[in-house]
C-alpha cells in the first residue's frame, strides 16, 4: 500500500478511481474544483467532464448510473441548489450503478455567496450522507459511498467542507477496482416518475430510510471513542479534529454517516456520559435531531456559533478548556488590509471604468468580475447567484420601465453558458429592452481557469466545438449583438450608452482572453 501527501480533493478523486468509477461530471466551483482536475490528470480511465452547470452534471452522472456504471457528480454547496430538481427525483427512482454526489460546502463563505449547511439536503431529499473528517477518510468514504449506493439503490451525498477539501495529509492508496457495467433493465414503474409511479416509489424510499438507519447504527463510519465520561461530545466532519485537539480526554461520538443518524448509538452514548455536548459547524443539524429523540443536550449552539467556520480556539472556548498561553498567536490586527481586486491589465477593467463614468446601475453576476463592486471601480450594485443578473435586470425593467434606461446586466462567458441563456430568452420572448454585457475572457477564471463549452477545449485538453456566444444570442432573437475588444474599441462608453438608450434587447460581447489563461 502506497502512501503520499494529498489534498482532500485529490483524495476524493483517488477514492473515486479506486471504486471503479466510469464517469465523472461537474461544474467548477471552489472548493470542489480540484476533484475533476485530479481525476482527469491521474485517472484517464474515468471519463471526466466539465458540464455547462451542476444540474446537467448530475443528470449526466445519473444517466451513466442507469446504464450500469459507477458515476460521480461534483459541485460546491450552492451548486446542489442548481442540481436539486433532479436530485429529489433521483432519490425516488433509485440508481443502478452507484451514484455519488460531492457537496463541497464552504463554512465561512471564503468563496461563496452564502454558507448553507447541505446536511439539510440529505434529510430533505431522503438520501444518505457521509462526512469525512480527513483527506484519507475522504478517499475511504467515497469508496464506501459507491458501495452503499449500489447496496441500497440510493444516490449518496458526501459532504466535504473547505477545510477538508483544501487541507493536505498522508493518504493511503489501495488497489483500483475493476468493475463491469451492470445491465440496464427497463422498469417504467421505477424510472418514469409520473404521479402513479412516484407515489409507490415514495413508499419504497421510506422503507429504504428505515434500512439505512439500521446501517448507520452498525457501520464503522460512526464510532465511539471512550474517555472521561463527565463530558460526552457528539461531532462530525472537521469539527471532530478540533475536538480531539482541544479535548483529547473527552468521550467522543464521531459521526461519519450523518444521515440517517444512528439513533441507538446516540442513545447508548448519551446514557454513558454525564452530559452531552454537540460540536458541529453551521446549523444545529445533529443537535436538533438528538433533542427530537428526547435526549437532553447540555450544550450545542448556545456555546458553538452557527455562523462561520469553527477553529480549535472557538471549540476550546466552548468546551471551557482555553489553550495554553504559549500557543501560536494570531496575526496582529494591525496588518494592512489586502482586499482582492482585478488583476493589472484585466480586460474587464475598461468596461467597469466606462460603467462607472456613465453612472449606470450594474446588475452583476458571479465571477472574478464581481470584484468590480469594490474600489476603485465601485461599479456593481447587485449580485445574487449564477446567471441571475440577466433575469434580475429584466425584472427591474418590468417593475420600473425607466430602469432600462440607466441599467445594464453584466455576466461572464462561463456563467452565461451555465444559466444566463434562458433568462435572455425570457427578455426576448416577453419583449424586454435591456442591455446585457457578456464578459468573454475565454475561461472560467474565478475558479482557476477551467474550460467550458465556449472555449473549444474539454477537461482532458481535447479540441472540441466551441459554442459561439454571439450566434447563441442571435438565435434567441436578439437583433442587436456587438462583439468588441475592450482595449481596441475607440468609443466603449458611447456604444454602451447607445445600447442602453435603444428600446430593444441588445448584447455587447466583450471578447478578450484573460491575461493569466
Amino acid at each position: 500500500m502506497n502512501k503520499r501527501i494529498m489534498m482532500g480533493n485529490e483524495a476524493v478523486a483517488r477514492g473515486t478511481y479506486e471504486a471503479g468509477c466510469h464517469v465523472a461530471a461537474g461544474y467548477p466551483g471552489t472548493p470542489s474544483t480540484e476533484i475533476l482536475e485530479a481525476l482527469s490528470r491521474n485517472a484517464p480511465d474515468v471519463k471526466s467532464q466539465w458540464s455547462p452547470n451542476e444540474k446537467v452534471a448530475l443528470e449526466v452522472a445519473f444517466g451513466s448510473a442507469l446504464a450500469g456504471a459507477r458515476a460521480l457528480a461534483t459541485m460546491k454547496h450552492v451548486g446542489v441548489n442548481v442540481a436539486a430538481d433532479p436530485l429529489f427525483t433521483f432519490s425516488y427512482t433509485g440508481v443502478n450503478g452507484g451514484l455519488v454526489i460531492i457537496s463541497a460546502d464552504d463554512p465561512g463563505q471564503w468563496s461563496s455567496q452564502n454558507e448553507q449547511d447541505n446536511r439539510n439536503y440529505a434529510r430533505h431529499a431522503k438520501v444518505p450522507m457521509l462526512e469525512p473528517s480527513s483527506p484519507d477518510e475522504a478517499r475511504r468514504f467515497v469508496k464506501q459511498a459507491f458501495q452503499l449506493s449500489e447496496d441500497y439503490d440510493r444516490p449518496v451525498l458526501v459532504k466535504v467542507p473547505t477545510r477538508i477539501a483544501h487541507s493536505r495529509a498522508i493518504v493511503a492508496e489501495e488497489e483500483v477496482c475493476t468493475r463491469e457495467l451492470k445491465r440496464f433493465q427497463r422498469d417504467p414503474q421505477k424510472y418514469v416518475m409520473i404521479p402513479i409511479h412516484g407515489r409507490q416509489r415514495h413508499i419504497v424510499i421510506e422503507e429504504k430510510q428505515t434500512e439505512l438507519a439500521n446501517v448507520s447504527d452498525h457501520t464503522a463510519l460512526n464510532r465511539v471513542e471512550w474517555g472521561d465520561t463527565k463530558q460526552g461530545i457528539v461531532t462530525d466532519s472537521v469539527a471532530y479534529q478540533y475536538v480531539k485537539e482541544v479535548a483529547p480526554e473527552a468521550s467522543v461520538l464521531k459521526l461519519g454517516m450523518v444521515w440517517p443518524l444512528p439513533r441507538e448509538t446516540i442513545q447508548d452514548f448519551a446514557a454513558g456520559v454525564d452530559g452531552l455536548i454537540v460540536v458541529e459547524e453551521l446549523d444545529p443539524f445533529i443537535e436538533n435531531e438528538i433533542r427530537a429523540m428526547g435526549i437532553p443536550v447540555a450544550h450545542g449552539k448556545d456555546v458553538i456559533p452557527n455562523c462561520g467556520e469553527l477553529t480549535p480556539d472557538i471549540v476550546a472556548q466552548a468546551l471551557n478548556k482555553p489553550r495554553a498561553e504559549n500557543h501560536i498567536p494570531a496575526c496582529p490586527e494591525t496588518l494592512p488590509p489586502r482586499p482582492p481586486r482585478l488583476c493589472k491589465g484585466c480586460p474587464h477593467a475598461p468596461i467597469f471604468t466606462a460603467l462607472k463614468e456613465l453612472d449606470l446601475n450594474v446588475i452583476g453576476d458571479i465571477g472574478c468580475y464581481t470584484l468590480a463592486a469594490l474600489a476603485p471601480y465601485n461599479a456593481m450594485h447587485t449580485q445574487a447567484c449564477m446567471g441571475a443578473s440577466v433575469g434580475m435586470h429584466f425584472g427591474m425593467e418590468k417593475a420600473s420601465p425607466q430602469m432600462a434606461e440607466n441599467s445594464v446586466a453584466v455576466i461572464g462567458d462561463s456563467t452565461f453558458v451555465h444559466s444566463g441563456i434562458t433568462p435572455l430568452i425570457d427578455i426576448v420572448y416577453n419583449q424586454g429592452t435591456g442591455t446585457v454585457i457578456i464578459l468573454d475572457n475565454r475561461t472560467t477564471a474565478m475558479t482557476g481557469h477551467q474550460e467550458h463549452p465556449a472555449t473549444g477545449v474539454t477537461l482532458s485538453g481535447e479540441a472540441t466545438h466551441a459554442l459561439d456566444i454571439p450566434k447563441i444570442c442571435e438565435a434567441t432573437g436578439v437583433q442587436r449583438v456587438f462583439t468588441v475588444d475592450p482595449f481596441e474599441e475607440e468609443d466603449l462608453k458611447g456604444l454602451i450608452q447607445t445600447e442602453v438608450e435603444t428600446r430593444e434587447p441588445s448584447i455587447i460581447v466583450v471578447n478578450r482572453p484573460c491575461l493569466l489563461k
